[in-house]
């Protein structure tokens, strides 16, 4: 049984647009899946990425066509400029981590209510009330978003340097800890699928 380390940003507008193909692929591979939220701007600055807000012009316009286009591709409701973002992500990010842990609920999709939440409902995911509502809503404990901070702190600090350390350099980043095969964007979720199958 294959295992995917899944790096992802709880605020990363391509993690959004990822949806739920990863489960599903996963779930057809009978493989399993690590969920490693990540702080993506110390990530892009370890690895030689430029954060958003200093990226040149014509590399930010380009952007905005490549979301709106897959967003439409994918029949997903898409806000190219949302409400609260970016915002600090940290906390999602300790909320995922602690429902991994210790939640009986789907992680898969409580990562993607975070994600919605941004790309397409205008929530602020740093309110702890937010937070809270999308831990209830799929099933989680919504006391997770306060047990779960000290284990989340210093897991998110250790999935950082895990993700540096297996090449990732963005999100969402997929490895295959069997083979080391690494893969980068919503858009080579197909490679992913077609090499689980080779295994």
């Amino acid at each position: 049984m294959a295992n995917i380390d899944y790096y992802l940003g709880t605020i990363s507008p391509y993690c959004y647009l990822a949806a739920n193909r990863l489960e599903e692929i996963a779930e057809k591979h009978g493989a399993t899946i690590n969920y490693k939220p990540v702080d993506l701007l110390q990530l892009f600055s370890r690895t030689g990425g430029v954060k958003p807000a200093d990226r040149h012009p014509s590399r930010m316009e380009y952007r905005a066509q490549e979301l709106t286009r897959w967003a439409d591709h994918l029949n997903m409701p898409f806000k190219l400029n949302p409400a609260f973002w970016p915002c600090n992500a940290a906390p999602s990010s300790y909320a995922v981590i602690a429902a991994q842990r210790g939640g009986t609920g789907n992680v898969g999709a409580l990562v993607q209510g975070f994600l919605r939440a941004v790309w397409a409902e205008d929530r602020n995911i740093a309110d702890d009330a937010v937070i809270r509502d999308i831990l209830s809503a799929h099933g989680f404990d919504p006391q997770l978003a306060d047990s779960g901070l000290l284990v989340g702190a210093e897991t998110y600090e250790r999935n950082l340097e895990q993700a540096v350390n297996d090449g990732a350099f963005g999100a969402p980043f997929y490895v295959v800890r069997e083979t080391g095969q690494r893969f980068w964007g919503q858009d080579r979720l197909d490679f992913l699928d077609r090499h689980l199958a080779s295994l």
